[in-house]
């Protein structure tokens, strides 16, 4: 099988620019899935911007985030 087939081929890397758009957009409340879509990502990553996991250091709606577990 050829890569180019492979059908489970990993999200691409979303820029700053690009994070910064989602956040507004879910801010906007527009479906994640949707948000996905339009970036060509797997809404696990629009879900880890939200979450910050990714690019934490973009401002947030602090509803938006949880506390880290600890052990």
């Amino acid at each position: 099988m050829s890569e180019s087939s492979n059908p489970r081929q990993p999200s691409r890397k979303l820029t700053e620019h690009e994070a910064v758009i989602i956040i507004n957009r879910i801010k906007g409340r527009e479906f994640q899935n949707r948000i996905a879509a339009d970036f060509d990502v797997n809404p696990g990553r629009i879900s880890d911007i939200k979450m910050g996991r990714l690019y934490p250091h973009l401002p947030r709606p602090p509803h938006w985030t949880w506390p880290k577990k600890t052990d």
